[in-house]
């Protein structure tokens, strides 16, 4: 029985012996590495990555890369092994992070892990950040790549188009780096102050003569506000003269006008027309309705006749009372007849007294 036990006891011991082999063996290097860094990872912290499906090696190097450049790498205020697992689980990039930091106290720029493990989680890329927040990079406005074009046209007060390339130095602002708006929001912005500015101006020669003139004025606007980045400098890398835009204007103006007047013209010679032919139509009613009243003279006559209104006689003449070639003279019975009564079809009038009459058979 003793020797049963003395047996188990001996196998349980080689046993033990073996794991123990084992986990020195594949954790060993790693924590010797750390130790000799004076990385602050333990054994046991290193199994326990690997039940977390953390990586181990990992976690190593970055706590040896941040012990050699200088930061604090403590366990309760420092870049803790449990802080960049808990990074690297919430899908972070360590080394990233881990380089970023670094770059940033090199450069003497205030970055805790807390807020570039912030900005990295947020989709950042967190060591371009730094690197353009230490060393500024040049943006072309417009972005040939993004709107296909070249310049920024513009148009100043004396109608002449002017085609503006410029270039923005920008550098990262980490405070903003998160929630910031992006490169595309300064192209615009900046594209916009020198349209604007191309405006203001009150003959193209202006610009021409002075183009810092353009980057005051968008400077002076605080076009990289809520944004991830801070504008340096505003530098005007091209400038020419279009076409003069507000001749075309004018000529265009012009034609439209001639067209209008043409077209004003025409409908006053159109009404021109039809009032004629309207007076036409008119005359020849008018003419109808004459020839319809002197066909009726004939016929008042005749009753004016039977009824005894009228009467025909010869005048007389002193030298020859009797003589029958005189024309007849039409004269009215009716006393209040008009004596300056016109001739009616080649009668002559004659005074309308009857005392004065004379009957002619």
């Amino acid at each position: 029985m003793g020797d049963a036990l003395a047996i188990g006891g001996i196998a349980v011991a080689i046993l033990a012996a073996l794991v123990v082999c084992l986990v020195f063996f594949h954790y060993g290097a790693l924590w010797f590495q750390a130790y000799m860094s004076s990385a602050d990872v333990s054994l046991m912290s290193l199994i326990g990555m690997s039940f977390r499906q953390v990586k181990p090696s990992m976690i190593v190097t970055a706590q040896i890369m941040g012990r050699q450049a200088g930061l604090n790498i403590d366990r309760k205020s420092g870049i803790s092994t449990a802080r960049l697992e808990a990074h690297f689980l919430a899908g972070g990039d360590v080394m990233h992070v881990l380089r970023a930091i670094i770059s940033a106290h090199r450069a003497g720029i205030d970055l805790d892990f807390d807020r570039a493990a912030a900005i990295d989680l947020a989709g950042r890329d967190v060591l371009d950040a730094v690197r353009t927040s230490v060393s500024p990079k040049v943006i072309d406005c417009p972005g040939p790549g993004r709107s296909g074009k070249t310049t920024l046209t513009g148009v100043s007060k004396d109608g002449v188009e002017l085609r503006v390339a410029a270039r923005v130095t920008v550098r990262t602002n980490l405070d903003q780096l998160v929630g910031g708006a992006t490169e595309e929001t300064i192209i615009a912005r900046v594209g916009q102050g020198i349209i604007t500015a191309i405006g203001a101006a009150q003959t193209h020669m202006e610009v021409m003569e002075m183009p810092d003139r353009i980057s005051r004025s968008v400077l002076a606007r605080g076009l990289d506000s809520n944004t991830a980045f801070e504008i340096v400098s505003i530098d005007i890398a091209d400038i020419d003269v279009g076409e003069n835009i507000g001749a075309r204007l004018q000529s265009d103006q012009a034609e439209a006008d001639t067209r209008t007047a043409r077209a004003r013209a025409e409908a006053r010679r159109a009404e021109a027309i039809a009032c004629q032919q309207e007076m036409k139509a008119k005359v020849a009613q008018s003419r109808a309705m004459l020839v319809l009243a002197e066909a009726e003279i004939p016929t008042a006559l005749a009753v004016a006749f039977r009824a005894g209104q009228l009467h025909a006689r010869r005048p007389t003449t002193t030298k020859n009372p009797r003589r029958r070639d005189t024309p007849l003279v039409v004269s009215s019975s009716d006393q209040n007849a008009n004596p300056r009564q016109s001739r009616v079809d080649g009668v002559a009038p004659v005074n309308p007294n009857p005392k004065a009459k004379r009957d002619y058979e």
